[in-house]
């Protein structure tokens, strides 16, 4: 069992929940979000060394709004407020919270009226700049409850009660708007809590080896589907650090893969890792079953039916396999938990999740404690290849919902080869880590150009490159012209089947990254 010191951010549906316990991680504190509803009993068992309770969208007043066992203020742990949840326990332990003359939302200047607990590094008297947004505001104390610090609108921005170390700020301290807000979550951290900075990439990689070699028994085996992206790489070298040859991992070539990326995958995991990697080759299978389909959903349900079917019959060659790998991240468990509820569903995905029911297999995640950053930060670690954990993320259905229309190893040549030389040119330009996805898609929509003296009718390929910070918003890259231009004239003197190229510049939403 761990013996490290978790910190709890209890999300009240705030669009920061997230932002909130990424500031606490990279204080190299460990934390978990959960429901800012869930039961004092379950919250107990955690057992939380400090509490954060996150902003809200909703008044503490509705009668929808989530509310918390105030039993939570009785633990004897250090908790912090922030905006909803400064309001939520300021009027579960007495205080007063009414609507707010005037909605604030955007800078502010927040008077440090006492320099102590979450204020304590700033001085007396001093302003700081942060970021309201609110349409409630605090107006009367909790019993026992001071002001530290206040703001034009609201006069009781900042109060504490030093004694039972609970603490509420009406502002948002995780957002890059307040400048100094990490200085008030480490004050909470460090100075209130009391805890130390011992969440480290080299610190989880023991714990998960560890928890790993308890939960498999000495004569099991381990699947692991890789994919040769980061996640599942990273989980394929933790989990064969914990099991050596008990581990086995299979690699689906589906023929709509980039460029090298069977061969690379190979080359990484046999001669660096020395895993024992089973490869695949189903290419005919999965493009005869794509032959003449157009619609991007039903690519990704062939490619996902077709996926299981071969995966399925690899691992029945494993010998005693009791476990399936699965690179599950810490969002995927927010998401499941979160207050705000399912999302809308835009595309189905293609993911090994639908493996375990069929095959009967139990479930390894060992990177669901983790944000993207800190997988690779595992990866560094544990010695992976720079190149591998900064590789632009690529999706299951692969190239076949980038080749528009109907997928054929012809148009998958043409595709292969402009989207390797859009990888080039980035790298080349030293863009490549700084877009969160830079690739070619192939349109079937065919225009007349001249090369030379002859006349030409061929495809239009598309260049797409986004920044995000986690692909589920993301805005259009301005790259610049010059790279836009060498990119466009290699692809076209260099690939046959192509002769235009654009710029897609729509940001999602309301645009999706990838075109299907």
């Amino acid at each position: 069992m761990s013996s490290r010191q978790t910190v709890v951010v209890l999300d009240y549906g705030s669009q920061y929940t997230q932002l909130i316990a990424r500031r606490i991680r990279e204080c190299h504190v460990y934390c978990e979000i959960h429901p800012g509803t869930i039961p004092l009993c379950q919250l107990r068992t955690i057992p939380p060394a400090a509490i954060v309770m996150s902003g809200g969208p909703q008044s503490v007043y509705g009668a929808s709004s989530p509310k918390s066992d105030p039993g939570l203020f009785d633990l004897g742990v250090p908790v912090l407020g922030i905006c909803y949840g400064e309001q939520l326990m300021a009027e579960q332990l007495g205080g007063r919270v009414e609507s707010s003359p005037d909605r604030e939302y955007g800078p502010a200047k927040l008077e440090v009226l006492e320099p102590t607990g979450v204020l304590s590094a700033f001085n007396q008297g001093e302003e700081l700049s942060v970021w309201m947004s609110h349409g409630d505001r605090l107006t009367g104390l909790p019993p026992g409850f001071r002001v530290i610090g206040r703001s034009g609108n609201a006069p009781l921005a900042a109060i504490a009660h030093s004694d039972r170390r609970l603490y509420g700020i009406q502002f948002h301290p995780e957002v890059a708007h307040t400048p100094r807000g990490a200085e008030i979550i480490r004050a909470f951290l460090f100075d209130v809590a009391e805890l130390a900075p011992s969440w480290t990439p080299s610190s989880f990689v023991e714990e998960a080896v560890a928890a790993i070699k308890r939960r498999v028994g000495s004569d099991e085996r381990v699947v692991c589907g890789l994919s040769g992206g980061v996640d599942s790489s990273v989980a394929a070298v933790l989990c064969h650090r914990a099991l050596g040859d008990r581990l086995a991992c299979i690699f689906v070539d589906n023929g709509v893969l980039r460029e090298g990326e069977r061969q690379s995958v190979e080359r990484m995991m046999r001669q660096s890792f020395r895993l024992d990697l089973r490869v695949v080759d189903a290419r005919e299978r999965f493009l005869r079953e794509l032959s003449g389909v157009t619609d991007p959903e039903q690519k990704r349900k062939i490619i996902g039916r077709v996926f299981i079917e071969v995966f399925d019959e690899a691992a029945a060659e494993i010998d005693n396999a009791k476990y399936l790998v699965q690179g599950t991240l810490y969002p995927d468990v927010i998401e499941s938990v979160s207050v705000k509820g399912p999302s809308a569903v835009i595309k189905s995905h293609h993911n090994v999740g639908g493996l375990p029911e069929r095959m009967k297999l139990a479930l390894i995640e060992p990177l669901r404690e983790l944000f993207k950053d800190e997988v690779r930060q595992a990866g560094e670690a544990m010695g992976m290849p720079h190149h591998v954990l900064w590789r632009h993320p690529f999706p299951g259905p692969g190239l076949a919902i980038r080749c528009l229309g109907e997928v054929t190893e012809p148009r998958l040549a043409v595709l292969r080869q402009a989207d390797a030389i859009v990888t080039e040119e980035v790298a080349a330009a030293g863009l490549y880590e700084a877009l969160w996805q830079a690739f070619a898609v192939l349109l079937p929509v065919r225009s007349v150009g001249v090369m030379g003296d002859d006349r030409t009718y061929e495809e239009t390929c598309v260049i797409r490159a986004v920044h995000s910070s986690d692909g589920m918003t993301s805005d259009w890259a301005r790259l610049p012209y010059e790279l836009l231009a060498r990119m466009s004239s290699r692809i076209i003197n260099e690939v046959r089947g192509i002769n235009r190229v654009t710029y897609d510049i729509s940001s999602k939403p309301p645009a999706t990254i990838e075109w299907e």
